[in-house]
């Protein structure tokens, strides 16, 4: 995914989320005057828990190495910032040859949506791509294949 900053943060706060039910779902027969769900319940929390543990590291290590090797291929220093969560968009707004400055632009709501498919446009320039590359970013599956694309096309 990702992982552009919007999906990588869409993502995070899905898992957390998640994360933060099943929590609260495993606390509740404490205080209720019913019975928990026992063990088989519990460890059904813990297995959804952990498929979505698997699939966001899968889909962050899949935006890191694409990031990465865009990186690479663009001549960009510290292509290993790809892998650190708040610098990845300081390394692609250096690819993209925007203002570092711009970082801000992505903690704020809505605003952040509009930079990173900006930014996005200016990678896939940067990758002598079209720059409605960047755009498909916003639609659901397909935003997933663009890093990809990006990265690993000719």
């Amino acid at each position: 995914m990702r992982t552009p900053p919007l999906r990588r943060s869409t993502l995070m706060i899905v898992a957390l989320s998640l994360f933060a039910s099943l929590t609260l779902l495993t606390a509740v027969p404490l205080f209720a005057d019913e019975p928990g769900p026992g063990a088989a319940g519990i460890a059904a929390m813990g297995a959804a828990f952990l498929f979505m543990f698997v699939i966001f590291a899968a889909v962050y290590i899949y935006i890191a190495l694409a990031l990465q090797t865009i990186a690479k291929k663009t001549n960009t220093e510290n292509a290993w910032w790809a892998w650190i969560p708040i610098i990845q968009a300081v390394l692609m707004l250096n690819v993209a040859k925007k203002p570092v400055w711009w970082i801000i632009l992505f903690f704020v709501p809505l605003v952040n949506i509009v930079i990173a498919i900006m930014v996005w446009m200016a990678i896939a320039e940067a990758r002598n791509k079209p720059s409605w590359w960047g755009i498909l970013l916003i639609v659901p599956v397909v935003g997933i294949i663009v890093p990809g694309y990006l990265a690993w096309s000719d």
